[in-house]
């Protein structure tokens, strides 16, 4: 049985617009502005007149590379956009924030062969629990059926894809739509709501079955309808919007509706189908386990002029500045200042209404991820951040700026929790990891327009090592007579390499005192200042040393002495004991459309790539998993060749495997530049 209906909600409704880069989900927030009376004309992305993508560097690159917020009224009801960029570089932005959505518009393009570009966003939702419909966007340029977009997308979708509108065409474009549920055609107007039609006679027996077939999948979860389908009773249109919204809030199934964001065409009607049937924070609470009035922070933003920012969202009631608040992170506080957020623009507000996105000032603990409340808090929201694939080695150019550097890292940091800064111990170099080339790009830019610190950079260096193949044996002494107390240590090492892996060991077999066990540990200090560069210029690695023999002087031996001792013996012992190279090798678990697999397993392969497995993705239909195992210095520039061979959806994730020989010309390259490097 169809559910009463509870009357439409009271709270802000929060819609998270996601999908694939380049979809044209900011133009449809820019449209839904629009049409709403927001805004008194229409932007646009391309010209860089949008409310959305403001910034600078969405600006220069056409595209998101962070989460746009915006808000508006319609007919009374309150409406927040989370408009999400698609690209994998900066999707991470919005993650939490879209996990805290009331309904998701999955905006995608018309052409059936780009429809897998929208399966991680279908797959997320999915996973998450959030209601959600699909838009086809730029239905004035498409060539292909919607009966074949849809039988590319359904896979994708764990829910029923529910088709509410069939195209009306000229020839090849398309005019209008014919309303399934409401059986009446409309006509677009360029700049102006859509007119209503008769409905064409060529297309009678098509709106026919596809009424049919969107009624039958709504009488899969309503015996009532089932029963007067089977009577051929006509439903009554009340009950058929009924049944679609429950579909849609109980993630039932998936209704999809299509337009053109830039000419306005379907806004309207998509507008009315989310004050309609878009649930209210309500629903997010119940799903999110919210039981007293709260705030969720899912972006922490440092702003020029209003300084730190929690970005979050109330549910579950309305919230005021200078509330107490206690964090998840068990912190104590006051809420600062609020402010409602348009874009780039802040507005001061003196509270957060039940479903408000807004911005916290002065609420210096707060994390990302954290609830803010006074009564029981909801539990944390688990989010999965792709794979950091890419990094460069950076500093600043002028090295007075090490201080600032540090200081904007922190807070460009705070807020992409998708970036990762590491100290190589070996290299000393300071190694900025993204997601991808892309993402580093505009984090160099960002740092340079907002705090004014431009950096040099690079690929990280390699963490090549060397071993050896040779058992030797090395006496090793210091002795040095001066003035005073001279320096002897005398000391006797065997030398054998390890099997792979097994790292370093370090053994004394000394009898009868000939070094005294007080400086045996200074013994292996100084082997292992002598294995920090061997002969090759690298690191040694998997090599066992036992400290034989030796002697000493009752007056001039001392730590020091023994420790440079032990230098010299591992020194002319490395030197005679056949050193060979060895680079790190990473296990890449690759994740791709099955359409793409053969390019990308050829991509890997050209890398000097050993395939371990292929097969199907779990859970993922059309997609496949590869493992191999790639030599870290062939890694360089793979994620975009990835994103070039399958419309920027393969991905992968890597880790260290192992040390593996390498000979040859390649081996006397890197040797012959780590020389060129030193000199």
């Amino acid at each position: 049985m169809p559910r009463e209906s509870t009357g439409e909600s009271k709270g802000t409704r929060v819609i998270a617009l996601v999908g694939p880069a380049g979809a044209g989900k900011t133009s449809l927030a820019e449209a839904l502005l629009f049409a709403s009376g927001t805004i008194d004309r229409q932007g646009s992305v391309a010209s860089g007149t949008s409310i959305g993508d403001a910034s600078a560097e969405a600006r220069a690159r056409g595209g998101s590379t962070e989460t746009n917020l915006l808000h508006f009224s319609h007919l009374g009801d309150k409406f927040a956009i989370i408009d999400a960029p698609g690209s994998i570089g900066f999707c991470a932005d919005a993650a939490r924030a879209i996990a805290v959505a009331d309904l998701a518009i999955v905006v995608v393009d018309p052409d059936p062969a780009r429809a897998a570009l929208a399966a991680p966003a279908l797959r997320a939702l999915d996973e998450l629990g959030i209601p959600h419909l699909l838009f086809v966007n730029r239905i004035d340029q498409a060539h292909g059926r919607i009966r074949d977009l849809l039988t590319a997308l359904q896979p994708m979708s764990v829910s029923p894809l529910i088709a509410r509108q069939i195209p009306i065409r000229d020839g090849e474009k398309v005019t209008g739509f014919v309303d399934v549920a409401l059986e009446r055609a409309f006509q677009y107007v360029p700049g102006k709501p859509s007119e209503r039609i008769e409905l064409p006679s060529e297309l009678a027996d098509r709106e026919a079955q596809a009424r049919t077939q969107l009624l039958e999948q709504l009488a899969d979860h309503d015996d009532t309808l089932l029963e007067q389908l089977l009577m051929d009773v006509v439903p009554e249109p009340g009950t058929i919007f009924a049944d679609l919204k429950r579909e849609t809030s109980d993630n039932l199934g998936v209704s999809v509706l299509f337009g053109s964001a830039h000419n306005g065409w379907g806004v309207r009607r998509l507008l009315k189908a989310l004050r309609h049937e878009a649930p209210g924070p309500e629903s997010s609470g119940a799903r999110l386990g919210v039981e007293t009035p709260a705030l969720y922070t899912f972006k922490v933003f440092h702003g020029g002029t209003v300084g730190r920012l929690a970005l979050a969202r109330a549910i579950g009631g309305t919230i005021r500045e200078g509330s107490d608040y206690k964090s998840s992170s068990g912190d104590d506080g006051r809420l600062g200042a609020l402010f409602s957020v348009q874009g780039d623009k802040t507005a001061k507000v003196s509270e957060a209404a039940d479903g408000d996105l807004v911005a916290v000032a002065k609420v210096d603990g707060v994390k990302t991820g954290d609830w803010l409340g006074t009564g029981k808090l909801p539990p944390a929201i688990d989010i999965d951040l792709p794979s950091r694939n890419c990094a460069l080695a950076i500093e600043p150019a002028d090295r007075k700026d090490d201080v600032r550097l540090s200081g904007a890292l922190n807070r460009i940091l705070e807020e992409d929790q998708s970036l990762t800064l590491e100290q190589d111990e070996a290299s000393h170099e300071m190694r900025l990891k993204g997601v991808n080339d892309e993402h580093l790009k505009t984090t160099l830019a960002k740092l340079k327009r907002r705090y004014g610190v431009e950096v040099t950079h690079r690929a990280p260096s390699i963490g090549y090592r060397e071993s050896i193949r040779r058992h030797v044996t090395k006496r090793g002494r210091h002795k040095k007579q001066s003035g005073g107390h001279g320096q002897f240590g005398d000391v006797i090492i065997e030398l054998r390499p390890l099997a792979p892996g097994e790292g370093f060991r370090f053994e004394e077999n000394i009898s009868g005192g000939t070094v005294p066990k007080q400086w045996i540990p200074a013994v292996e200090h100084g082997v292992r200042d002598a294995m920090a560069k061997g002969p090759l210029g690298f690191p040694v690695v998997d090599v066992a040393v036992t400290l034989t023999d030796g002697s000493y002087h009752s007056v001039d031996s001392s730590e020091l002495a023994f420790r440079l001792a032990g230098r010299i013996a591992m020194q002319e012992a490395l030197a005679e004991a056949a050193s060979h190279l060895l680079e790190p090798v990473q296990k890449l678990v690759l994740v791709t459309p099955a359409p793409s697999t053969s390019r990308v397993s050829s991509a890997v392969a050209s890398r000097r790539g050993q395939m371990l497995g292929l097969g199907p993705r779990d859970g993922w239909t059309g997609w496949d998993r590869i493992e191999a195992l790639v030599p870290e210095s062939e890694l360089d520039g793979l994620e975009a060749e990835l994103r070039s061979l399958s419309h920027g959806l393969a991905t992968y994730e890597a880790e260290f495997d192992h040390l593996a020989e390498l000979n040859g010309t390649l081996a006397e390259k890197v040797v012959q530049a780590r020389v060129a490097e030193a000199a």
